[in-house]
């Protein structure tokens, strides 16, 4: 059954862990990139399914900064996918409606790299069909040392007073300061950790894992996933409805 023919709401939110690729490619005896490849090519009919799922805003993991431990091989090859996916997909996501943003440090990233992600933005910015974030050298653990950063050398500057430090002081001052918290993540490949991947964000998330690699990630799927979500009772610490 479709989510949009069952009552209730939506997930507003949607991030996704997209795990799997180098497995993917692996299980076929192919090299690793050939899986983000694929992996990146299956974005586009995650993106397109999404509003008609009733999602608004969908962010995905694509480079946490613990993957560049990865090969060296390995790392260049994925910049280099990124930036290749934003060349070829400009075009069709300004006309389609979704706005595209990215979360993370970017001071890490190839000048090209960076310069292509501020263009997109720009490019999108009056776009709200759909909300797409894109978290390329992100981690959270790394965004909440930034954050807490921002708020000590305001605190220094004179311009905030330490009791004026509250939970919208720091969240203000998150990548996802102007984003919704996600309602849902999901990861896919069968592992069952969250990777340190928007952890302040879904304190109140629900959480779908999925045997399924990304590469093999259908909207189909995904569709089954909001089902379920929609199904669920969201207490937020409350008690059970009577």
């Amino acid at each position: 059954m479709a989510a949009k023919d069952i009552t209730g709401s939506a997930p507003a939110h949607v991030a996704i862990i997209m795990d799997g690729n180098g497995r993917w490619a692996t299980n076929r005896g192919w090299p690793r990139l050939v899986g983000h490849r694929r992996g990146a090519e299956r974005v586009r009919s995650i993106v397109e399914a999404a509003p008609g799922l009733g999602i608004r805003y969908l962010t995905l993991y694509a480079f946490s900064t613990e993957n560049w431990k990865r090969s060296t091989e390995e790392v260049i090859g994925l910049m280099t996918i990124f930036a290749r996916y934003i060349q070829s997909e400009a075009e069709r996501l300004s006309a389609e409606g979704v706005r595209l943003r990215f979360i993370g440090g970017r001071e890490r990233l190839d000048k090209k790299l960076q310069k292509l992600m501020a263009g997109i933005e720009e490019r999108t910015a009056g776009n709200d069909r759909l909300h797409l974030t894109v978290a390329i050298n992100y981690g959270g653990r790394d965004e909440l040392v930034r954050a807490a950063r921002n708020l000590a050398k305001d605190v220094a500057d004179g311009t905030l007073a330490p009791e004026a430090i509250d939970e919208a002081a720091l969240a203000a001052r998150l990548d996802t300061h102007d984003l919704p918290d996600p309602d849902l993540v999901i990861r896919t490949s069968g592992e069952t950790r969250i990777s340190n991947y928007l952890l302040w964000q879904s304190a109140y998330a629900e959480y779908e894992f999925t045997d399924t690699l990304w590469p093999d990630f259908t909207p189909a799927e995904l569709d089954a996933i909001v089902t379920r979500f929609i199904r669920r009772e969201r207490r937020f610490g409350g008690a059970l409805s009577a």
